[in-house]
C-alpha cells in the first residue's frame, strides 16, 4: 500500500499562487503515474492534472491549462502542483492519486492521499 500525504493547501486571494506537494511513503511511488484531482462541496471529484512516472507525459484539465503546473521529483518521492492565477472556482479539496496506469478518471487510480484544502477568496 502506497501512502500519500498532501500538503501546501491554504487560503489565497484570487490571482494568487499556491504550491501543493504530495509525498509518498515508499520508493515504488516513483514508478507510478500520478494525478491531482479536486472536489468541491456538492461536486464530483474531477481531474486536474497527471504526470507519467518519467515526467515526460503531462496532461491538464482544460480549466487549469496555462495556470497549473504538475511536476515530480522521483528522488524525493514527491509530486507537486504549482497553482497560479487562482480563481474562486479553483477552491476545493485537492487529492493526490497514484496508479500504475494513470489517466484522467478517478477510477483509474489505486492510491489516494487524504486531501488538502485550497480556499480562494475573491
Amino acid at each position: 500500500q502506497v501512502q500519500l500525504v498532501e500538503s501546501g493547501g491554504g487560503l489565497v486571494q484570487a490571482g494568487g499562487s499556491l504550491r501543493l506537494a504530495c509525498a509518498a511513503s515508499e520508493r515504488t511511488f516513483s514508478s507510478y503515474a500520478t494525478g491531482w484531482f479536486r472536489q468541491a462541496p456538492g461536486k464530483e471529484r474531477e481531474f486536474v492534472a497527471a504526470i507519467s512516472w518519467s515526467g515526460n507525459s503531462i496532461y491538464y484539465a482544460d480549466s487549469v491549462k496555462g495556470r497549473f503546473t504538475i511536476s515530480r521529483d522521483n528522488a524525493k518521492n514527491t509530486v507537486y502542483l504549482q497553482m497560479s492565477s487562482l480563481k474562486p472556482e479553483d477552491a476545493a479539496v485537492y487529492y493526490c492519486a497514484a496508479s500504475q496506469v494513470g489517466g484522467t478518471s478517478r477510477f483509474q487510480y489505486d492510491y489516494w492521499g487524504q486531501g488538502t484544502q485550497v480556499t480562494v477568496s475573491s
